[in-house]
């Protein structure tokens, strides 16, 4: 009866939580999200284009020419239940590509499957394995339903731990994630007025859904575990990369990386494409594992801003807010409002940091390479950033109505002597933690009504900070 009671209270909580009039929402949200969505009603049964949903048979030729007879007139793609193995596929203009509840679309562990494209990954722009389902320089474009998107991704997760094992022996870590090339499972680049609806995704290759260069895009109701059958290397949630009025919403992550991820480009390459993430809704989504539940980052040199994430909630993920980056990222992240999150047993609730991972963010050419004979993506990651110009900022952040139980720790943050974390606010903030944690190169913070009930009741260490007001 007390379970059911404290259950009970836990619902009460997260539904008035999730009700909570947003009466401090920018303006700018209403426009976040696709303004349009097909409207094609006549459908096309990939099973008419010799689609076999029996698991084995593989069905990338049969998807793609039902894909391409929806989009002459625009329409909707179907599939009888069952188990439809496929390489790439790419969605049209003006077609929906319905995934019903008992459809199953199975990715092929063949990395042949997955054709090079012009792209972006983790940063830089390379060409690299197109994903299971890509929707590229297209608008009105959706994926729906209650089935299953599964990327079989095992195979390449397992090829990457071999690979980086042997590289890290010769000091090239920096480069293993862009060698092990790996397919993400959702791609879309230069797109918009794109809906993802209802899907669920798993076991990712590498990254599950990857929003480039797009606008007007909507992700709502998606399911992502990636924790099936192993731990996948940078199987990350939901990236949003140099794209713009996206929204993303009732989304639940289960995943071995950053759950909800925001980018802008990498180091001398990021900083020449100079795209920002900008306008971005963030709401009424759940994290289970992972990196951390809202991350911006550690690709900021497009910079990120204008970000409202609302109604949000954590269980077990390596951070809460985590914003990172490093010293030849460069970009500015700043306008990030962060609000009504609840939080339990996390590693930290918020962790600011400039110097992320050096022994994969720096590129340094080992003894026994040359210029001349190395790849062309090598040569970009050792392209030189002037010292000035790699500086990250970070500004105008507001985290409130933050409820935290059970973390390792309440707040990390560090900035630099000469970038300072700016203007920093935190309002209503209740953390239970074993310790409060540290800050570092701060200036312009106030706190408000904020409770930090560390273990070891040693107070959060504040240093070389100006202008702090508790």
């Amino acid at each position: 009866m007390k379970l059911l009671l404290s259950l009970l209270s836990l619902f009460a909580l997260w539904a008035t939580l999730a009700f909570r009039p947003a009466a401090d929402a920018p303006e700018w949200v209403k426009q976040a999200g696709a303004m349009a969505f097909p409207t094609g009603k006549t459908t096309f049964a990939a099973a008419k284009y010799g689609a076999k949903g029996d698991g084995t048979t593989l069905n990338t030729k049969a998807l793609q020419a039902a894909i391409d007879a929806a989009a002459k007139k625009g329409g909707i793609v179907t599939l009888a239940p069952g188990r439809y193995l496929t390489g790439s596929i790419f969605l049209k203009k003006g077609v929906t590509l319905q995934v019903d509840k008992g459809v199953e679309l199975i990715g092929s562990q063949d990395i042949k499957d997955y054709p090079e494209i012009p792209t972006r990954v983790a940063g830089i722009e390379m060409p690299w394995p197109a994903a299971l389902i890509n929707i590229l320089d297209q608008e009105n474009v959706a994926v729906t339903g209650q089935g299953t998107i599964d990327g079989q991704g095992k195979v390449f997760w397992d090829s990457y731990w071999a690979l980086r094992k042997d590289y890290e022996k010769k000091g090239l870590r920096w480069i293993v994630d862009y060698d092990a090339k790996r397919p993400r499972t959702l791609l879309v680049a230069n797109s918009s007025n794109v809906t993802l609806k209802g899907v669920t995704l798993q076991r990712a290759g590498f990254w599950t859904v990857h929003i480039l260069y797009s606008k007007n895009v909507t992700a709502d109701g998606l399911v992502i575990r990636n924790n099936i059958g192993g731990h996948g290397p940078s199987t990350d949630g939901i990236d949003i990369d140099s794209s713009g009025y996206v929204l993303v919403q009732n989304c639940d992550i289960d995943c071995n990386d950053d759950n909800f991820c925001l980018k802008s480009g990498r180091d001398y390459d990021g900083l020449r494409v100079n795209r920002p993430t900008e306008y971005i809704v963030i709401r009424d989504c759940i994290a289970g594992a992972g990196g951390g539940l809202l991350t911006c980052g550690s690709e900021t040199s497009g910079g990120i801003r204008h970000v409202w994430a609302h109604n949000l909630k954590a269980k077990g993920t390596s951070a809460g807010l985590r914003i990172k980056s490093a010293l030849t990222r460069g970009g500015t992240v700043e306008d990030i409002t962060f609000e009504d999150v609840q939080m339990e047993g996390v590693g930290t609730a918020v962790e600011i940091g400039m110097n992320w991972n050096p022994s994969y963010s720096y590129s340094t050419l080992p003894a026994g390479y040359t210029p001349e004979t190395i790849p062309a993506h090598w040569k970009t990651m050792l392209m030189k950033v002037e010292p000035a110009r790699g500086l990250p900022h970070y500004r105008d952040v507001k985290v409130a109505r933050l409820k935290v139980t059970n973390a390792k720790q309440a707040i990390i943050a560090e900035g630099l002597p000469n970038s300072s974390l700016e203007n920093f606010h935190f309002e209503d903030l209740d953390i239970t933690a074993s310790k409060a944690g540290g800050i570092n190169y701060a200036k312009d913070w106030t706190m408000k009504n904020v409770d930090v009930k560390p273990e070891n009741r040693e107070p959060v260490a504040v240093q070389n900070s100006s202008n702090m007001t508790f």
